[in-house]
């Protein structure tokens, strides 16, 4: 990194930075909101269409993980890393036929999140809380992600110190007080546009100055080309990056941002183009990983504080001139900015319907709801500094930021994603069944010191190395199972739900 500010690079960042600060704040102005409601602020009015959603999910799900967690995870770790592409192809068919019921359910009975949902389908306070709670912490290390992500570029640019997050925090705090969810649905236009404008750079000019990409798989070491291969008595990486890919598929749409710009669509039919349509963020995402192994090729070290998280600044100070490392960085940052916006706000909306509305002021009216969600986004990312801070661990790899966000959200599974199709599973039940998750997965976080997320477990003489979300996530199906056949053998009559999906298929 640079020692000191690059001053061509830090004036072109600071312009693209302020336009979209400019456009964050007059979002408010952008269908102004009706009424002083959540669903207004949290939700856009629930009134976006195919391509603002487009943008806004793009916007929401490939962030600072794409630009640096992923290239970070190749540039260090190798083939590994590439788990996120097939991960990110897995999940449109689940959202294509699962998530179009999920918005039809939410718009007719007004509900804001998925612990609405439970709450209503379950008729159980006590596992929609445990929903609600899970969405916010497993999203603090998402929105920590994002700010790594600030931290690294400026760092880039020659700005270091503790400050650059405290301005990040403010330029939060003001777009989302403000204009609510509508400031980064039209921040992603403009976000969109610098990205596809860097990668496209970055993929054509840079192979072609390193002599192409047949020298650049050619210079990468050997062992960071494959997954090893499995051994006697153990499955090896190749069962642990599987279950990497799945295990984040099944996660994804889960998280309360996700669920928030799903709910903001004006119909499910915009959910469903959205599933065709969103792929080609994929291809975007295999290109950018590739940069992990051309800075690889570049000759790029792991340079202090920032280790792997530097490849791919470090690539674009020493590739690029200095204009348009302005305009990278300035995609990256806008990048981390507009998750961040929305994964606050999504949180800030768990808490106020499914924690302060329920518990401590159930009587509150629309405007005071409005106005504790809005305190309430600023506090989440607060919290989210706690990630950076407190586990040190987890910056040498950004991307083991979203993997243990990962093993916590994954644990609402059953209680959302299948309790859309029956209401079998019964609420004490899914209420044991995540706890035994949670705990389970935290475990073999803490285990890992939360530096990793593939936790070896020995079954039946073999070593089987797997992504701690997908062997929690199983313990937390069996539990749930068990129980319901106990205590739904054990109730008298049939248990009737607040919320009836059956028309809605």
């Amino acid at each position: 990194m640079s020692a000191a500010p690059n001053t061509t690079a830090l004036t072109v960042f600071v312009a693209l930075f302020a336009l979209v600060t400019f456009l964050g704040f007059i979002a408010s102005r952008w269908h102004r909101a009706k009424a002083a409601h959540i669903s207004e602020w949290g939700l856009g009015g629930r009134g976006f269409g195919t391509l603002i959603t487009w943008f806004l999910l793009g916007g929401d799900l490939y962030t600072a993980y794409t630009f640096i967690a992923v290239p970070a995870a190749l540039f260090g770790q190798g083939a590994a890393g590439f788990f996120a592409v097939p991960y990110t192809i897995f999940v449109y068919p689940i959202l294509f036929a699962v998530f179009p019921r999920l918005w039809s359910v939410a718009r007719a009975n007004g509900y804001v999140t998925a612990a609405d949902f439970v709450r209503g389908r379950f008729g159980s306070g006590a596992l929609a809380l445990a929903i609600a709670v899970t969405g916010i912490v497993a999203t603090m290390p998402y929105i920590a992600l994002q700010l790594v992500g600030m931290e690294v570029v400026l760092g880039g640019l020659g700005i270091h110190g503790a400050w650059p997050l405290v301005i990040a925090f403010a330029i939060l705090a003001a777009f989302t007080y403000t204009s609510g969810l509508r400031a980064p649905a039209i921040i992603s236009i403009a976000k969109d546009l610098l990205i596809y404008i860097t990668v496209i750079a970055a993929i054509v000019i840079i192979p072609s100055e390193l002599g192409g990409y047949g020298k650049i798989f050619a210079s990468v070491p050997p062992a960071k080309l494959l997954l090893g291969s499995p051994s006697a008595g153990n499955l090896g990486q190749g069962f642990g990056y599987a279950t990497l890919a799945l295990g984040s598929a099944l996660a994804l749409f889960l998280y309360p941002h996700a669920v928030t710009g799903l709910l903001s669509s004006a119909s499910r039919k915009v959910v469903r183009r959205n599933a065709v349509i969103l792929p080609a963020y994929s291809l975007a995402l295999g290109l950018i990983a590739l940069l992990g192994y051309i800075a690889l090729a570049a000759g790029v070290k792991a340079m202090p504080p920032y280790g792997a998280n530097g490849a791919v600044p470090a690539l674009f100070l020493k590739m690029f001139p200095p204009w348009f490392v302005g305009v990278a960085f300035a995609a990256i940052a806008i990048g981390a900015l507009v998750p961040a916006a929305i994964m606050s706000i999504a949180s800030a909306n768990l808490f106020t319907r499914n924690i302060y509305r329920e518990y401590l002021h159930p009587k509150c009216s629309p405007a005071n709801e409005l106005q504790v969600a809005r305190i309430a986004s600023l506090v989440v990312t607060v919290g989210a500094l706690f990630f950076i801070i407190g586990l040190p661990g987890a910056q040498k790899f950004a991307i083991t930021l979203q993997l243990l966000g990962g093993i916590w959200i994954i644990q609402t599974l059953p209680a959302v994603l299948i309790g859309l199709y029956t209401r079998w599973l019964h609420p004490i039940a899914l209420l044991a069944g995540w706890a035994s998750g949670i705990v389970a997965g935290t475990a073999m976080a803490a285990a890992n010191g939360f530096a990793g997320s593939i936790f070896a477990l020995h079954l039946l003489g073999e070593t089987v190395p797997c992504y701690a979300a997908v062997s929690s996530l199983l313990l937390n199906l069996a539990v749930t199972i068990v129980l319901s056949f106990v205590f739904n053998a054990l109730s008298r009559g049939v248990r009737v739900d607040a919320t009836s999906v059956g028309d809605y298929a």
